[in-house]
């Protein structure tokens, strides 16, 4: 099978109404959560072809109203981070919406929550509240810290699960600064890590029968991701140096200039380092002792990424490119994201079609980074309007019009 039948939005504008079930068909997911992580799983989720819906409170997701938007429309984020879901509207605190909340979520498969550990008590919606009434669910709940540790009920945003985790640290040990790195890294990690752990129960219950309760810490998460390159010499005990992985935390580290914009550059192998420094007349330190093996180039590594340094500023990004294509060496000039749309790599692979919401107008669509080949992605619902399908899900269940009014009521 080609790629471009894999890739069938390429090229193209994405319209909903795609009639080829996803991997995920006939998996029905309730998003009980808010901002990033949980709904960011589901969306995936949904692009996989399951079933989403999101319950709201009535003044709907917060999401909804920050990050740019048109007008009073549709947030930027909120357009990629809930498409492919339906939007039911509940007011938790009242008996006729608690219990519509439970009348979908005894019909789902997969409950998604983000809420802490005190609030999901008091509602009545733990595991041990919802699996006598549904064994087969499969209950997900992140959170910033362990359910059974006591800092469960603290609030945890990703910036506090980045300086908890040791991210901020590594950043200090990098550049000096203990800065955040500029995108809402944990939450979007762990939202991977919610999809591997759903995944990963339903196939279990294919083989048992029954549901389970998926507990995704931020900070635990995000611990095990940081130090998986960077416990260095603490993984050893005692410790035999310090922690760090040094080809990431040397100064220099980072896009080099070239003569007309800034590109990575990156030699990495042996053969690599000899044929950089040949081909700038540098063929001395390719036979550098620094250089010799990995473990010298490693304990060296930020003396070498000064010397490539000194080099690269006397090419064009086109001229590197050229030369670092027939060397086999590393290399990708640095993206500009104001101009992603017109870079032929995700033009042509649709990752940022050009789609039509029926409130919002046309809008960049983020494409899923997954290629199937009978079962593929995508846009099968835009991001709905607050409440949208409300009734719509509920008529499912069996409401009658009286029922529906008492949830509206609330």
């Amino acid at each position: 099978m080609s790629d471009s039948t894999l890739r069938q939005s390429a090229g193209h504008t994405a319209t909903t109404g795609d009639t080829t079930p996803g991997p995920l068909d006939g998996i029905r997911v309730v998003d009980l959560a808010s901002v990033v992580m949980g709904p960011y799983a589901a969306r995936i989720l949904g692009d996989l072809g399951a079933d989403v819906v999101k319950i709201e409170p009535p003044v709907g997701d917060v999401m909804r109203q920050l990050h740019k938007r048109r007008e009073n429309g549709l947030g930027a984020l909120m357009l990629n981070l809930n498409r492919n879901k339906r939007s039911a509207a509940l007011n938790l605190k009242s008996p006729a919406g608690h219990q519509a909340a439970l009348d979908i979520i005894a019909d789902a498969d997969v409950l998604i929550t983000n809420m802490r550990p005190r609030a999901l008590k008091k509602l009545g919606l733990t595991y041990d509240d919802l699996a006598e009434a549904n064994p087969s669910l499969v209950y997900c709940q992140a959170a910033g810290f362990r359910t059974d540790s006591r800092y469960a009920d603290r609030a945890a945003y990703d910036e506090v699960i980045q300086s908890t985790s040791g991210m901020v640290d590594l950043m200090r040990r990098a550049t000096g600064k203990p800065s955040y790195v500029p995108t809402v890294l944990a939450d979007k990690v762990c939202g991977l890590a919610i999809v591997q752990g759903v995944m990963a129960a339903l196939l279990a219950r294919v083989r048992t029968g029954r549901g389970q309760q998926v507990e995704v810490p931020m900070a635990d998460t995000m611990f095990a991701f940081t130090l998986l390159e960077h416990i260095g010499g603490r993984a050893f005990e005692p410790p035999h140096g310090d922690v760090g992985f040094p080809r990431s935390l040397a100064p220099g580290h980072e896009a080099l200039p070239t003569k007309d914009g800034y590109a990575c550059i990156l030699p990495y192998s042996i053969a690599n380092v000899r044929d950089f420094f040949a081909e700038v007349g540098r063929a001395d330190l390719g036979d550098d002792p620094r250089f010799a093996d990995r473990a010298s180039m490693s304990e060296h590594i930020g003396e070498l990424y000064e010397l490539i340094g000194r080099h690269t500023p006397e090419r064009t990004t086109q001229e590197w490119e050229s030369f670092c294509a027939d060397a086999s060496i590393p290399f990708a000039p640095v993206l500009d994201l104001d101009r992603a749309g017109e870079h032929e790599y995700w033009a042509e692979g649709g990752m940022l079609a050009v789609s039509e919401h029926p409130t919002e107008g046309l809008y960049r669509l983020i494409g899923s980074p997954l290629a199937f080949s009978d079962t593929p992605t995508a846009l099968r619902r835009h991001c709905p309007e607050l409440g949208q399908h409300t009734d719509e899900v509920l008529r499912e269940l069996g409401y009658t019009e009286a029922q529906l009014a008492a949830v509206h009521a609330t």
